[in-house]
Parts: structure tokens; sequence; C-alpha cells
């Protein structure tokens, strides 16, 4: 997809709601297209989900939450504190409705669905990384396998059916079965309880937080300007939007874009979006390692990511149904490392560090929301689940598009925010 200078009656002038990998990814694909851009966040850059992530940017395993083996899973895990996927038992009507509706699309034909919109995005997120990075955002992205490891041969064929489904669906993954002593040539931390191992090809990760920072110096060097104040509404007026920050200062423009992640729905409900994004949050920490981590580690049985990260292992997990600001369970960091400790030697599990819990926004069919809403000149991006950082770029581009030439571009289509 080649990009293209600003439309002729197209808008002149943006202001984005999020400083997340979206929103600054559709700010510099609207600078691409002409578009001068103002950018607003209640915090700091990569606040939210784009901080503590794995940093991974894996299309091949971009696979949609709801598939119904997770239902079944959720409900035998509900009470558990400990368990990869908890829900607390709260008086939340909102949350036990967004859970009743997610159920209502742990079914083959939805996640299939899922699957299939998500095929464009899978085939482009690599590339539009690469564009960033080829023009002006100093990072690095990293060429590496990420390999699957099991205690046993049927643990691995749950995963394996699940690639099959996704290349019936039209997503062929490129992967390799490993042996015992392949999965110790790949994952040198392997302890001896692992016995067998999935390599998928193809697939690449970053330092997330760090990528977004340089994602946003790079706007801001196109010419942006970045507000750190918390946006409260965006009203319409003939001709353009004006967000209105809390405690004021008002920020005008032609359009605007909200990509505030697990917030999402707080401002998008009131134009007509009634499919709701909550908080599926993950955990994260780093810890010391005593062997090289030539690779991202995923650990399925647990739900457990593992990638390098600064000369140590990022550890990330658990998917937690909580408000997005509640402050984090350390129960849960303690479960994540008591699931994983087993499986991996050399690991200085109780030199614990760099500890974070961001809320990764999760809608109930599996799709993102991206595209114009019922308010003119109102655009949302939101709702990637854990795929964010890996189709943050391509979704920038897509909406950018969008927004400068008044047309939606196919592959945003099961994407319509309104659906």
């Amino acid at each position: 997809m080649a990009d293209v200078g600003r439309i002729d009656g197209g808008p002149r002038s943006a202001v984005v709601v999020g400083a997340g990998i979206v929103g600054l990814s559709t700010a510099w694909f609207l600078q691409e297209r002409g578009v001068a851009v103002t950018v607003v966040d209640r915090t700091s850059v990569a606040a939210g989900a784009s901080w503590g992530n794995a940093g991974w940017v894996a299309p091949g395993l971009a696979i949609p939450l709801n598939e119904p083996s997770v239902l079944r899973y959720g409900l035998a895990s509900l009470l558990s504190r400990t368990a990869p996927l908890h829900v607390p038992l709260t008086a939340d009507p909102a949350l036990w409705a967004f859970l009743a509706r997610f159920a209502g699309n742990c079914r083959w034909s939805s996640w299939t669905r899922a699957v299939r919109a998500n095929l464009p995005f899978n085939e482009e997120c690599v590339e539009a990384f690469d564009v960033l990075t080829a023009n002006g955002v100093d990072a690095t992205t990293v060429d590496a396998p990420i390999t699957a490891a099991f205690r046993t041969a049927r643990q691995a064929e749950g995963l394996l059916r699940e690639l099959r489904r996704m290349a019936d669906a039209g997503q062929a993954v490129d992967h390799t079965e490993l042996d015992r002593d392949q999965l110790r040539e790949h994952v040198p931390l392997a302890s001896p309880a692992l016995t067998t191992g999935i390599r998928i090809d193809g697939q690449r990760y970053l330092d997330p937080g760090s990528f977004v920072q340089a994602l946003a110096r790079s706007v801001v060097a196109r010419g942006a300007t970045i507000r750190l104040v918390e946006a409260v509404d965006v009203r319409t007026r003939p001709g353009g939007v004006t967000v209105h920050p809390r405690g004021g200062g008002a920020v005008s423009a032609d359009v605007a874009v909200v990509a505030t992640g697990a917030w999402l729905s707080r401002l998008a409900r009131r134009w007509g979006v009634r499919v709701p994004v909550r908080a599926g949050r993950g955990y994260s920490f780093t810890v010391p390692v005593e062997r090289p981590v030539p690779g991202p580690v995923y650990l399925p049985d647990v739900r457990v990511a593992c990638t390098p990260y600064r000369d140590g292992l990022r550890v990330a997990g658990t998917m937690e149904f909580r408000d997005p600001d509640a402050p984090g369970v350390h129960a849960r960091l303690d479960a994540v490392t008591a699931s994983a400790r087993p499986l991996l030697d050399g690991v200085r599990w109780d030199e614990r560090g760099d500890v974070w819990v961001g809320p990764r926004p999760v809608t109930p069919d599996g799709r993102a929301l991206i595209g114009a809403v019922r308010a003119p000149n109102v655009y949302v991006a939101g709702g990637h689940g854990m795929w964010g950082m890996a189709h943050g770029p391509v979704t920038g581009r897509l909406l950018a598009e969008q927004i400068t030439t008044g047309k939606q571009p196919e592959a945003l289509r099961p994407f319509d925010p309104l659906r």
C-alpha cells in the first residue's frame, strides 16, 4: 500500500486523543498525508498497554481471544485468584453484560470471522513497522522465531489445532515441531519439564516502551505537539471538532481520532458505538537470566509470554477483567511467577523488577473498532486486545487513508465501530 500526500479537500488538522502505539501511529501516518496533528494524553506517552506488554510483532500468533475453549476455561477458573484468566466477583453490571456478550461470541463462526478480519492486518503489520523505522522512527524490531514450549506432545497438539484452524481461515503460519533436543537449542532456559516445542517462524519482537517513545519523538519532530491533559469531551462544530480537556484549554481541529485503549467506551458510546471495550489487564516484570535468550518463548499451557529485554527476560501473562484504573494485584504477579518457574531454568525469579500492570482493550467479538462514528469528523481506533502493538502501525496507516480520502478501506470494513 503506497502512502500519498494529503487529498485536496481533506482535513488539514487533526487532534489525536491517546499517545499509545495506535494513536501515535495514526498521528504519524496523518502527517505523511499532510495533516497537522496535536496529540493529547491524560498521563504520558505509552502509559497504558503500550508500555509493559511482551513486545511481539507476531502475525502468526494473532489468534482471537474468543475461542470456544476460552469460555470453558474461564468458567472453570472463575473462582481462582491465581488462574491465568481471572474475573473478580464484583457487582459491576456492565462487566457482566460484557462477559455475556463475550461468551455469546465464543463460538467457531465468530472466531473465524475475527481471524479473517485480521488477515490484511497480519499481512501488512511487519511492513508497516518497516515504513516507520525507515522514515525517522529511531527504534528497532528484531527478526526471530517465537518458540512455544510444552511439557508433552499432547499439550502441543492444542496449539497445532489452532494453527490448522488459522490456516483453514486463510492465515497460513510457518511452523516446525521440535523434539526435546531441538527445543533446547532454541530455548536454552528450558527446564527438563519441557519436552516438546513448536517454532513459529517469520515473527519479530521489540522493546515496546522504547519503540512508542521513539515514535512520539518522530511525530514531534514532524511538527506535532503532545499535550498531557485528560480529554473529557469531544464536541463537533461546523467544519470541525473541539476536544475539551479537564481544566480547560480546548483543542480544535478539522477531525478528531479517539484512541484511548481500554477507556475508549467512555467517549465512544455517546456516538453510537454499541460494541463495548473492557480492560483485560495483563501483568509483566523483568528478571535476570544466567543463559542467553535468543528469542521470545511462549508457554501456552500457563499463558505466559517471555521476551528478551535489556539483558534479561520480560515475563508477561494473565488476563484479568478489572477496572483499568484499579491498582495492581500482587497475587497475580505471584501466580505468573509460580506458573513459569518450573518450566524455565537459569532465571533469577526472586529478583523480579520493572513490575507493570496494563489494561489491554478487549471487545466481545474479537475485532477492534476502527473508523468513523455517528458524530461528524470523529473517528475511533481501539479494542485490539492483545495485538495492539502488532497491529498499531497498520491501523494508523489504514485509518489515515480513510480520514484523508473519505473512503473506508476494504480492510477496515470488519472493524466498523458502528457494526
